[in-house]
């Protein structure tokens, strides 16, 4: 071995800084483990101790380098040798002389035994609209609000820029903490997104004898956070206060923030009973539904929602028809919604992230409908069937401003159900132009969500919407639309410019 690879291979560490943080589960995550003896298709990855849920290092570890990376280089572009990502997480797959991450970054066990939801999907043919014959599956996923204590430690040896690393791992970090980074499958559809609230950071100065001892002594295999020491709210505060100003986000990105009410019953079809009725009531389980919307839980309690997978397959659907309609290129849609490859099985990911969206004010109803021979005109024998969608409620001031009629008013939280959230990466002006097609048809209910759309569930009614365009190094542009008295009202950036980005896509199609 050569004078200068040897001393290349020599690591004298002069600082090491821990940093410790509770992440939290805002939606269900699914962190699969592929054990093919399982019951479902995908089950949760398992402590084999303490058979709690398990967030592998190496997760959290490619979740903050892919983080870091499109932050400082935007969306699409490989790494760099120079990058602050393969300076904190160290070299590439194709740099076989690459250095060793000074990062260490411990596995992650749930503070408590994991409380499971299963969630299934099916494969839509988009020609018939019906499901793909084999193509159902279901997975287990973790529920919202599960927390796992998080442990990093950084190795910042002599001559070394420890600003630089500190500015990195800040930014890393602080993804976490506005909760920007999604961990485990199906990140793009809703799932796995979290967030870090607090932070605690030791801070040992291996040069000086007294802070050796005090990182010997240090309790590490302890996961909690200290009592008897500081919480930070930021993670830069926490790290001394670095400046992050100079650093420029080069993420280019179309937000769309959409309200609306529920114009019409909804039901999402669940295989699982999350209702209100109590597990104690032996007569429950003789008058349960048949087919009950889709909930999951947040905050101990079930919630009805609608699934990032099930709006993006709606809004599939529609782009396709929208395309073919104009008589064009389907590559626009798998741009947009992404595409797996029949023959060569090469899968694009979708640039566009559809959140998980919790419905308020709803209740539910129990509705028993029956087949119908179309030869006798009389009911069949044995299908009678009840279903139980939910209904959307108006509350006291809504009901007070329609019997006003002619009051103005601009739309409130409460008088909205649910809140739609879309970002488009790397957004295209043209793409622009048919994600307002499909914001309208949602608008005005023409494209209906869930199942039974067929008897006249699963309309929307637009209420607001946000539309928020962040491009590096310029000024963002935000448009806001809203619904007063049955007419449309604009504000923020000329509302032109939307009539362009249609008129862009019609042209590009045409």
């Amino acid at each position: 071995m050569s004078k200068e690879r040897l001393n290349r291979n020599q690591h004298p560490i002069a600082k090491r800084i821990i940093v410790r943080g509770i992440l939290i589960l805002d939606t269900p995550t699914c962190l699969g483990s592929g054990d093919a003896d399982s019951p479902t298709d995908l089950a949760l990855l398992r402590d084999s101790v303490s058979d709690c849920a398990l967030l592998t290092g190496a997760s959290i570890a490619g979740a903050l380098r892919n983080y870091l990376r499109e932050y400082e280089q935007g969306y699409g572009v490989e790494e760099q040798n120079s990058d602050r990502a393969t300076t904190l997480f160290g070299g590439t797959r194709r740099d076989p002389d690459g250095e060793q991450s000074p990062l260490i970054i411990n596995d992650a066990i749930s503070t408590k035994l994991p409380v499971v939801e299963i969630r299934d999907g099916v494969k839509i043919d988009g020609a018939t609209g019906t499901a793909d014959d084999g193509a159902k599956y279901d997975l287990e996923l973790l529920e919202a609000g599960t927390q796992f204590p998080l442990c990093f430690e950084l190795l910042v040896e002599k001559e070394t820029d420890e600003s630089e690393l500190k500015k990195a791992l800040a930014i890393a970090l602080r993804g976490l903490e506005k909760g920007e980074i999604s961990l485990g499958m199906k990140k793009r559809r809703g799932f796995g997104r979290c967030k870090v609230e607090k932070w605690q950071v030791w801070e040992f100065d291996l040069r000086k004898d007294k802070d050796r001892i005090e990182w010997l002594k240090f309790d590490h295999w302890n996961r909690e956070l200290s009592n008897k020491r500081k919480l930070f709210e930021s993670i830069v505060v926490a790290l001394g206060g670095i400046s992050l100003k100079q650093q420029i986000d080069r993420r280019d990105r179309l937000f769309i923030h959409a309200k609306f009410k529920l114009a019409s019953p909804l039901l999402i079809r669940s295989s699982q009973d999350l209702t209100k009725r109590s597990a104690n009531d032996n007569n429950s389980k003789l008058s349960l539904p048949d087919v009950v919307h889709l909930r999951s839980q947040r905050q101990g309690k079930p919630k009805p929602i609608v699934s990032g997978t099930s709006l993006a397959g709606v809004l599939w659907h529609r782009a396709e028809r929208i395309v073919n309609t104009l008589g064009k290129d389907l590559k626009i849609v798998y741009d947009l919604f992404g595409k797996v490859d029949e023959q060569t099985k090469e899968a694009k990911a979708s640039r566009l992230v559809i959140d998980e969206s919790v419905i308020e004010s709803t209740d539910d109803l129990v509705q028993s409908r029956i087949a119908i021979d179309r030869f006798t005109g009389g009911a069949y024998h044995g299908v009678l069937f009840s279903e139980q969608p939910i209904f959307g409620i108006e509350t006291a001031e809504e009901q007070k401003k329609s019997k006003k009629g002619k009051e103005k008013s601009k739309p409130t939280q409460k008088n909205k159900h649910i809140e739609l959230k879309l970002e488009l990466r790397q957004p295209k002006e043209y793409e622009i132009g048919l994600l307002l097609l499909l914001l309208k048809d949602l608008w005005t209910g023409d494209l209906p969500i869930g199942g039974t759309s067929s008897i006249g569930r699963g309309r929307f009614q637009g209420v607001e919407a946000t539309l928020t365009w962040q491009q590096p190094e310029k000024i963002e542009q935000k448009w806001i639309i809203s619904q007063n008295n049955g007419k449309l009202e604009f504000t923020g950036e000329d509302k032109q410019k939307l009539e362009n980005f249609v008129s862009i896509f019609v042209e590009k199609t045409a």
